[in-house]
């Protein structure tokens, strides 16, 4: 069974199906409709133009004042993909372009960007082909759309640029021969449609929310075991506390440490101290803000997806084509900033909570080794979370708080919202690496805690991650230990421990 592309809100999940589980794309006989409507508006005001009309019959940016011939106007749109396409850095994750395909498709559907039929549907034939083109992470100002990420991405639909097709980078052109397509031959308009949009920070953004949902469960459970093995108290997770501050995350926060703690009998035993660090006793606070962080960034990129960002916005029932300023990306740019601070305080209070378990305070061995001194333990793999967290705390410097003036000043301001989106994919990935390690840590430090037990949750947890890395008695290489945490993080059905 295929997606229809269609008007209708693309939520998160729905998106994530599609994506994970490989399903085809069509486009609905609605968004066709839509697409061809205005693709014909638009030539018949094409042939009728007595004035000129930005992007249509004129140059680009701030050429805007140069005219073009009617005979050279799909030239023009084929000139601006090539000479947009100057992207450098990194090559863009598969994951991610397979997403930003999608979004650029999916803008295109809903009529207001005047592209051909077989455009879109070009996209659509690469999208379920798995055909991505190579796109790289440098380039976009996060302002008139994300001009060379986007050039890439449609490079080719006219049989230019590089794509990966069944794991191997090759020419467009020997993949469209491959099909027996012919390059498309671009049209008005048709050119900056392809090219004005927020789709690379888009894509960034989605996964990063995606995988950020499932970061947040991560976070609570490991927080939870190492909350139990360190000999922490429940108190400071009684609902009355967060009752009389009622911010929604920290309230469900609180909820569900509660419940992940409900039968252990670590938790339950009598405490000899009558308080714990910030680290442990503020986890509602502090899990629960980047919680709330994320709702509000779900909130605007959710918006986004389903939005039309090119120009100049063609409204066909309306006889309307205006030139005007959707590819903005300062409601992204500000956001994708947002979501990375958020993620690096997981990883912050992650840390913290790892060096307490290695301190050799309640009860617990030095680094977690039942001989400090002759073995080092887990003394080294707390400097690398340390030295991870604090490369995050580098990297949220906030890119939306600059601007550069481009386009010989009739750019004069961008969101920069590109260099915060490469930036949150880098801190997501740093995140996720600290909780490895507090998982690692956590797991070490229960295991002198037996014969008690956690909860039963925690127990299945513990128990899934020990088939992965076992205890260790004396010191070991772990690099691979950590990686093999790392795995598991990213593999584990986290789902069932809601």
């Amino acid at each position: 069974m295929k997606h229809q592309i269609s008007s209708k809100h693309l939520d998160f999940n729905t998106l994530k199906q599609i994506i994970d589980s490989k399903v085809a794309i069509e486009l609905s006989e609605d968004a066709v409709k839509r697409i061809t409507h205005c693709r014909s508006y638009l030539d018949d005001k094409v042939n009728s133009l007595a004035e000129p009309v930005y992007g249509i019959n004129t140059g680009f940016g701030s050429l805007y004042n140069k005219s073009i011939d009617t005979a050279d106007l799909g030239k023009l749109q084929e000139n601006l993909v090539m000479s947009h396409a100057c992207g450098c850095g990194e090559e863009v994750p598969a994951a991610i372009v397979k997403i930003m395909l999608f979004l650029k498709i999916q803008g295109l559907s809903y009529g207001n960007s005047g592209v051909q039929l077989q455009t879109v549907q070009r996209l659509i034939d690469f999208y379920n082909h798995e055909i991505f083109p190579v796109v790289y992470t440098q380039g976009s100002l996060g302002a008139s759309g994300d001009l060379a990420p986007l050039a890439h991405l449609c490079l080719p639909l006219i049989g230019m640029g590089e794509v990966y097709f069944k794991a191997k980078k090759v020419k467009s052109a020997e993949v469209l021969n491959q099909f027996g397509w012919q390059p498309i031959k671009l049209q008005s308009k048709e050119g900056l449609a392809l090219l004005n949009g927020t789709q690379f920070m888009s894509a960034y953004g989605t996964y990063a929310v995606m995988q950020s949902q499932r970061m947040m469960l991560l976070a609570d459970i490991i927080g939870a075991l190492s909350l139990d093995a360190y000999d922490g108290r429940i108190e400071p997770f009684h609902h009355l506390i967060h009752q009389i501050r009622p911010h929604k995350g920290q309230i469900a926060t609180a909820l569900r440490y509660r419940q992940l703690l409900t039968d252990s009998e670590m938790i339950k035993r009598k405490k000899a101290h009558v308080q714990d660090p910030y680290s442990f006793r503020c986890i509602p606070q502090v899990h629960g803000a980047s919680k709330d962080a994320l709702d509000h960034v779900s909130f605007v990129i959710f918006n986004e997806i389903n939005s039309v960002t090119d120009n100049p916005t063609v409204f066909p029932d309306d006889d309307l084509v205006i030139s005007a300023g959707n590819f903005h990306g300062q409601p992204l740019a500000l956001v994708l900033d947002f979501l990375a601070i958020a993620l690096s305080e997981l990883a912050n209070i992650s840390e913290r909570r790892t060096y307490q378990l290695i301190s050799g305070q309640r009860g617990l061995p030095s680094f977690l080794v039942a001989d400090p001194g002759l073995n080092s333990g887990m003394m080294i793999p707390q400097y690398t979370a340390a030295s991870i967290v604090s490369q995050n705390k580098q990297l949220c410097m906030p890119a939306s708080v600059d601007s550069i003036v481009s386009s010989n000043g009739q750019e004069d301001h961008v969101s920069m919202g590109a260099n915060a989106a490469t930036k949150l994919y880098k801190v997501l990935g740093n995140t996720e690496k600290v909780l490895a390690i507090e998982l690692l840590n956590a797991a070490q430090a229960f295991e002198f805690r037996r014969p008690l037990k956690s909860s039963a949750p925690l127990e299945s947890f513990l128990s899934l991650f020990r088939k992965e890395v076992s205890f260790m008695n004396t010191d070991r290489i772990l690099y691979t230990d950590i990686q093999s945490s790392i795995n598991f993080l990213q593999s584990v059905n986290v789902n069932q421990y809601e």
